[in-house]
C-alpha cells in the first residue's frame, strides 16, 4: 500500500501540469473547497536519471482535492501555501521518485537498490505575465530528498528552477502547459545515483565518486481536456537532456537523454457546498 501511495504521488507530480485547474474558467471563490473522486493513469519513465532501463507504472486510486487557505491538495500539487500576493506565491511542495531494483537495472547489478525519495521544501512562484487565457511564471523550488525504507535518511538537496507557461480556452475545456528548467543536485544527492563504491566495482564498472552540479535540463509538455462536467483526460511528455551532467563520467551514467510519457483521467464524484479560499 505504501508503494502504491508513493507511486500515486510521483505520478501526480509528473502529470500535475496536464491536469491543472483550467485557467480563469472559474474564479477561485466559485470553486468548491474540496472534491473527491478517482484518478487513474499509466506512465513510463527512466529507472533513474541517465539510466538505459525504464520503469512503467499504472494505477487507479482515490483522488482528494482540498483548496484551503494554507493547506492545498489540488491538481497542481500538494503543499502548504505560506504567502500569496498578486505577483508572488510561496508554498511548500512535494515530489517523489520511484524506486529502482538493481535486479531490474543492468548497470546496477549487484549494487544496493535505489529506494523511493520523498522530496519536500519551499517553492517560490513569481508571476511574470498574465492574460485572459495564459500565464507565464518562474518557479524556484528547493527540496530535501528523504530516502524511504532507510529511516528517512536525508539524501542531499535538489534545486529545480524553471519557467512555466500555461494556456487554455475561455471555457476551460482545454488546458496546455509547457515548462523548461534545470535540475541541480548537491554532492550527496548525486552520490546516491552515481557513486560506485570500491566493493561494487567490476571490470566494466570502475569505482566512482560523484560530485555536486547540474543533473539535467528538462522540457515538459502536457495537454488536458474536459470531456464531461466530472471527467477530464490528460497526456504528458517530458524530455531530459543530461549531456552536460556533472557526473556523466560515472559508469552508472548510460544515456545522455531520457523521456517520460503518460496518460490518464480524473473523475470527480462529489464536491462540497463550501467554497474555496482565494
Amino acid at each position: 500500500m505504501k508503494l502504491r501511495l508513493l507511486t500515486a504521488v510521483m505520478f501526480f507530480t509528473l502529470a500535475a501540469p496536464a491536469i491543472a485547474q483550467e485557467l480563469d474558467a472559474t474564479p477561485a471563490p466559485d470553486l468548491p473547497l474540496w472534491e473527491v473522486g478517482l484518478f487513474g493513469g499509466a506512465a513510463s519513465t527512466p529507472a533513474y536519471p541517465g539510466a538505459d532501463d525504464r520503469s512503467q507504472r499504472a494505477l487507479v486510486l482515490p483522488m482528494v482535492i482540498y483548496r484551503g487557505k494554507v493547506l492545498r491538495a489540488d491538481r497542481s500539487g500538494i503543499g502548504a501555501r505560506l504567502l500569496n500576493t498578486d505577483r508572488v506565491e510561496l508554498d511548500i511542495g512535494f515530489a517523489v521518485s520511484l524506486p529502482a531494483k538493481s535486479d531490474d537495472v543492468g548497470a546496477r547489478a549487484g549494487m544496493p537498490d535505489l529506494n523511493s525519495l520523498l522530496e519536500f521544501g519551499p517553492r517560490l512562484k513569481v508571476r511574470l505575465a498574465d492574460t485572459e487565457i495564459s500565464r507565464l511564471r518562474l518557479e524556484l523550488p528547493l527540496r530535501v530528498p528523504l530516502e524511504l525504507g532507510n529511516g528517512f535518511k536525508r539524501q542531499g538537496l535538489v534545486f529545480e528552477p524553471r519557467l512555466v507557461a500555461e494556456t487554455g480556452d475561455r471555457s476551460g475545456v482545454w488546458q496546455a502547459d509547457a515548462n523548461l528548467g534545470m535540475v541541480f543536485g548537491n554532492a550527496r544527492l548525486n552520490r546516491y545515483f552515481y557513486d560506485v563504491a570500491p566493493q561494487y566495482a567490476t571490470a566494466d564498472r570502475p569505482a566512482y565518486q560523484a560530485g555536486a552540479g547540474l543533473m539535467m535540463t528538462r522540457l515538459g509538455l502536457s495537454l488536458s481536456r474536459r470531456v464531461a462536467p466530472d471527467w477530464r483526460v490528460f497526456g504528458f511528455t517530458r524530455y531530459d537532456n543530461l549531456s552536460h551532467s556533472a557526473n556523466r563520467d560515472s559508469p552508472l551514467f548510460r544515456k545522455n537523454s531520457g523521456w517520460s510519457a503518460g496518460a490518464g483521467f480524473t473523475w470527480t464524484i462529489h464536491r462540497s457546498a463550501a467554497r474555496a479560499w482565494e
